[in-house]
C-alpha cells in the first residue's frame, strides 16, 4: 500500500498510504522504468524457468493483512489511523490530543512498526488456497517494497501461512524489476499490486502485463477505486484466482 502519492505505499512511505515503508532512508528514483540497485541480484539468483508463466504478486495489502496489522501496533502506540483519505501522514492522531503526529517522526515510527511487526502480519483470506492452486500452471515471485534486512523475516512469515515463494526486496516503483523479471521467464506475467503508480510502473516498463489491482481492506478499496490502465480490480482472492485462470487458459497454459 502506498500512501506517498509517488513511488511507495502508505505501508511503507510516510507520506504515501499503506502498502510499504521506506522509513527514513532516502527517497528513491521515481523513473518508472528504474530499477533499485538491490533488486538485481535478487532477481538475478532466482531459479526461475523460462517459457512458464509469472505471477509477480506484492505483499502488503495483497498477501498480507498491512493495514490490519498497523492498526494494532499504533494502538500500544497510544495512537489510532484516521482513514479518511489514502495516506499515512497527517492521518495518523495521537489518542490523547487527537493531532497529527509530525511527519518528522513518521520515519523512526514506521521503522519500529516493521520492526515489531511485519514479521507476524497475517496473511489475506483466500490468499494461501489461491497461489498454491495456481501454483501448478505458473510461477510465482513476492515483490514488495521492504528493507533488505527485513526479506528473510518477510519470506519465514509468509511460508510460515502457505505462501512459500521467493520473496524480492524492492525499493521504489516496480516497473524496472518486473521488467527484469519478464525477461528472465520470456513468458506471459500477471502483476497484482494495490498501489496505482506501481501498477501505472509496470504499464510502462513491460507493456504486454496484465494489471491486477489488489487492495485487501475494503476501506482503502473505497478510498481510491480502480486504478487506471489496471485490467481487473478486486479486493478478494476468490476473483483474483479465477481472473488469473481465465488469463492463463487465454494465453494457452
Amino acid at each position: 500500500m502506498d500512501m506517498s502519492g509517488e513511488g511507495e505505499d502508505v505501508k511503507k512511505d510516510p507520506g504515501s498510504t499503506a502498502g510499504e515503508v521506506s522509513g527514513a532512508r532516502p527517497a528513491p528514483p521515481r523513473d518508472p522504468l528504474a530499477i533499485d540497485p538491490a533488486t538485481i541480484p535478487q532477481i538475478d539468483a532466482l531459479e526461475l524457468q523460462r517459457g512458464r508463466p509469472l505471477i509477480v504478486s506484492d505483499a502488503d495489502e495483497v498477501l498480507l493483512q498491512f493495514m490490519v496489522g498497523l492498526e494494532r501496533y499504533l494502538d500500544t502506540q497510544d495512537l489510532w489511523i484516521d482513514l479518511r483519505s489514502f495516506a499515512l501522514t497527517g492521518n495518523i492522531k495521537r489518542k490523547d490530543t487527537n493531532e497529527p503526529l509530525p511527519p518528522s517522526e513518521m520515519p523512526a515510527l514506521l521503522d519500529a512498526f516493521f520492526a515489531a511487526s511485519a514479521h507476524d502480519l497475517e496473511v489475506v483470506p483466500g490468499a494461501a488456497d489461491a497461489l498454491a492452486a495456481l501454483s501448478d500452471r505458473a510461477q510465482i515471485v513476492v515483490l514488495t517494497n521492504v528493507p533488505l534486512e527485513a526479506k528473510a523475516r518477510r519470506e519465514a512469515s509468509l511460508a510460515a501461512q502457505g505462501l512459500p515463494f521467493p520473496v524480492i526486496a524492492n525499493k521504489g516503483l516496480k516497473g524496472g524489476a518486473v521488467r527484469r523479471l519478464a525477461e528472465r521467464v520470456e513468458a506471459p506475467v500477471v502483476f497484482l499490486d494495490d498501489i496505482p503508480h506501481n501498477l501505472a510502473s509496470v504499464a510502462k516498463a513491460h507493456a504486454p502485463a496484465t494489471l491486477i489491482h489488489f487492495i485487501a481492506d475494503p476501506r482503502l478499496a473505497k478510498l481510491l477505486g480502480p486504478a487506471p490502465g489496471s485490467h481487473f480490480h478486486t479486493t478478494e482472492w476468490p476473483a483474483a484466482r479465477r481472473f488469473i485462470e481465465d488469463w492463463l487458459d487465454a494465453e494457452g497454459f
